[in-house]
């Protein structure tokens, strides 16, 4: 006789379950423009809002930036007062979107074939996101998008408040550049952002993200090597060169099917499978 059982028998996991994507110059390429009209904005904030002389916000704009992940961040840790809104919609807000995005048809059709997890994690406000992807026509394409404000509160304290005018209150950041052997310390930033691993690990909390099976894609190495270190498997965008930190370089974010096509057979080769087996017994007289 046939004695008949079933058991479920998983054939494999697919390797990636989830895809994070930066947005600025990975979404889209660095000749967009769009970067340097945002540099732009925040020379001209630093000088227009923040009363900082135009030779100085030259000094001070990259080594902030190196620093402290963002220029923003470099502002705040130093003492300036400032509120994050402002912040943006004076950097972002003015932004030509139509003039320097266009619908991307050839990305959108790859994202949307997609069978995984796609999420957005940007160091930009969430209204830039927003703006940026519907100017490429990708507005639908992602599960969700982690953001400046997903990762900071709207508390725009200033770290230095306390007695004093505004310039005693400020750190004296060019002073530290020209004597970089000094004993002077560097105060912390009270922003949240790439490449810093505390905003990695608050992306993995709050998406419920297994780096161990998430490739992240991203123009930074500096971000790059963050997220290797985190266990995220790294995609660099805009080059075909690999670097330390990268295990994947792609020279458009419009080559990942080329370069990942086991993604797309995910769903057929890593389904469970349901088995029936038979077993013949025989019985004696």
């Amino acid at each position: 006789m046939e004695d008949g059982h079933k058991f479920n028998q998983e054939v494999s996991k697919p390797k990636y379950d989830c895809l994070l994507f930066d947005l600025d110059d990975t979404l889209y390429p660095f000749s967009a423009g769009v970067s340097a009209q945002i540099a732009k904005n925040i020379d001209e904030f630093m000088i227009q809002k923040l009363g900082i002389e135009a030779a100085k916000v030259a000094e001070l704009n990259y080594p902030l930036y190196r620093i402290y992940g963002t220029t923003l961040a470099g502002l705040k840790a130093i003492g300036y007062d400032f509120d994050y809104g402002d912040f943006h919609s004076f950097v972002h807000g003015r932004l030509p979107y139509n003039n320097l995005l266009k619908p991307d048809t050839v990305l959108r059709g790859i994202l949307q074939s997609l069978p995984v997890r796609k999420l957005i994690f940007t160091n930009a406000d969430t209204n830039h996101a927003v703006r940026a992807l519907k100017s490429l026509g990708l507005e639908d394409c992602f599960e969700r998008i982690i953001s400046f404000d997903t990762l900071n509160s709207s508390n725009n304290t200033n770290p230095f408040e306390k007695d004093g005018s505004e310039s005693a209150r400020i750190f004296d950041f060019c002073e530290h550049i020209q004597r970089p052997d000094s004993d002077m310390v560097l105060p912390k930033t009270p922003v949240v952002c790439k490449p810093f691993d505390d905003a990695f690990e608050k992306v993995f909390k709050l998406a419920d993200i297994d780096p161990q099976r998430t490739l992240f894609f991203d123009d930074s190495i500096r971000n790059l090597m963050t997220a290797k270190r985190l266990g995220l498997h790294t995609v660099v965008v805009g080059t075909s060169i690999r670097t330390t930190g990268v295990d994947h370089a792609l020279e458009s974010i419009h080559n990942m099917r080329e370069a990942f096509p086991e993604l797309w057979d995910s769903e057929e080769k890593h389904e469970i499978v349901q088995y029936k087996v038979g077993i013949e017994t025989s019985v004696k007289a």
